[in-house]
């Protein structure tokens, strides 16, 4: 799978629009649309940290759901 596709995957994972999803990063718009659109790279250091975060805040919620 293209790192492209993985992009795309993570950011729907996360039920956000690209907007959304930038902003939470602090990414321009125009560049996260370049990378979902193929014509730019997403560096794969910064595509490995944004999936960190996701899965990290996932299970964070997870274990105050659990506790309530």
């Amino acid at each position: 799978m293209e790192l492209r596709e993985e992009l795309i995957r993570l950011r729907e994972s996360t039920g956000m629009n690209k907007k959304q999803f930038s902003e939470y990063f602090g990414i321009p718009y125009r560049t996260f649309q370049d990378w979902e659109l193929g014509n730019r790279r997403v560096p794969e250091y910064l595509f490995r940290l944004m999936e960190y975060k996701v899965r990290m805040e996932k299970l964070a919620e997870k274990n105050q759901d659990d506790s309530v």
